[in-house]
């Protein structure tokens, strides 16, 4: 942490670091995966009842209300204790629609739950064939009466093996233009008609699955918003996922590996690996400058990028896990984490999970094109 803070924000640190270490278990410390659901939400509700859970939430909703550096502060020392990754769709995406967009009984039904960790949430967006152009999805949804009967098939559901509930898009007129026709619906997944099956990814772990709809039928109080107006919705769920992507979060706990790693090294560090833990440090909290930033003009209701914070919170975790592995020489080669002299030290998965950092919530080829459409106001040329 390189910044300057305010005597109320040290304290601010002080308790949430002391809190951490008094209360997060030993067995929850320096996972390199998220932890299986029954772990996950032990720890979640305990956030949850210390008030920290929903800090970006206002007030009015549950939430803590925090200032943006509130926000870093929670996060910086989630990571210096080796806090585990917890399920945050519910937290950081639907929540916030639902804030925005839903109607009264849909807050009244959804938010408790998701603030209280009583339901996990999952996001059906991406479809086989479809890649990262959302409005090429091919779920279709017949309206019959009071019902949204749902057909179709979703993959790369992050969670979706374990979550109660998904939020998706489904074309509900075929007859209209592609980005409309679309509809964003709520869909219990203990409904009949659904199978899920989980995907094994490159780390090894079921991280993923896909969910398969044939003939599911929904309510149609669960659409967000209007029926047949859901692109509306979907443009602002990404730009607040990928506000929540450019977190420094996943960068942060890359570099805790980092710092563990030269602590191991000890004397046998040289100046060449030192600076390269200097360009670690100065990445991160470049980043973070930048997430602080973004996060206070959306506070004063200014227009953000969330594109370029996107782009470079994902690169950055890639860079300073790659120094990581350059630091560990043939251990990287180390599957899986390993105590050496006491202190917990991940060798390649963390880096093996970082790889889809960049392809999540939309590619960051698709960023930089949104950049150069909306930011810089380019010529389109060849792309569609």
């Amino acid at each position: 942490m390189l910044r300057i803070e305010s005597p109320q924000e040290q304290v601010f640190r002080r308790e949430v670091g002391t809190w951490y270490e008094a209360e997060l278990p030993r067995d929850l410390r320096d996972l390199t995966f998220r932890p299986e659901p029954a772990a996950a939400l032990a720890w979640y509700k305990r956030l949850s009842q210390r008030g920290w859970i929903a800090p970006h939430w206002p007030k009015g909703f549950g939430g803590m209300g925090a200032s943006p550096v509130e926000q870093v502060i929670l996060l910086e020392e989630a990571a210096r204790i080796g806090a585990p990754e917890l399920p945050t769709q519910g937290l950081n995406q639907i929540g916030p629609i639902l804030q925005r967009f839903g109607t009264p009984e849909q807050r009244e039904r959804h938010l408790p739950p998701i603030l209280v960790g009583d339901v996990i949430w999952c996001q059906g967006y991406s479809e086989p064939g479809a890649g990262s152009d959302l409005a090429g999805l091919s779920t279709r949804g017949r309206i019959e009466g009071d019902e949204i009967v749902v057909t179709g098939h979703k993959i790369w559901t992050t969670w979706g093996h374990h979550a109660d509930w998904v939020y998706a898009l489904v074309r509900t007129d075929p007859e209209r233009p592609r980005r409309q026709g679309i509809t964003f619906l709520l869909i219990d997944l203990r409904s009949a008609g659904i199978t899920r099956r989980p995907i094994r990814t490159l780390a090894d772990e079921c991280e993923f699955c896909e969910i398969f709809l044939d003939e599911v039928r929904v309510p149609r109080a669960n659409v967000v918003g209007a029926e047949n107006q859901g692109w509306g919705i979907v443009t602002a769920l990404l730009d607040e996922e990928r506000i929540q992507l450019g977190s420094p979060s996943h960068a942060l706990r890359a570099l805790e590996r980092v710092r563990r790693i030269a602590r191991v090294l000890g004397s046998g560090f040289g100046e060449t690996a030192r600076l390269k833990v200097v360009q670690a440090e100065m990445e991160v909290a470049a980043l973070t400058a930048a997430f602080l930033q973004t996060l206070a003009q959306a506070e004063q209701g200014l227009p953000t990028d969330p594109s370029s914070l996107k782009i470079l919170s994902t690169e950055t975790t890639q860079a300073v896990l790659e120094i990581a592995q350059d630091l560990c020489g043939s251990a990287a080669a180390l599957k899986s984490s390993e105590a050496v002299g006491g202190t917990v030290i991940d060798f390649s998965e963390l880096f093996l999970q970082s790889r889809r950092l960049s392809i999540y919530g939309g590619t960051n080829e698709i960023q930089r094109g949104l950049i150069s459409d909306r930011v810089l106001e380019l010529p389109r040329g060849g792309r569609p």
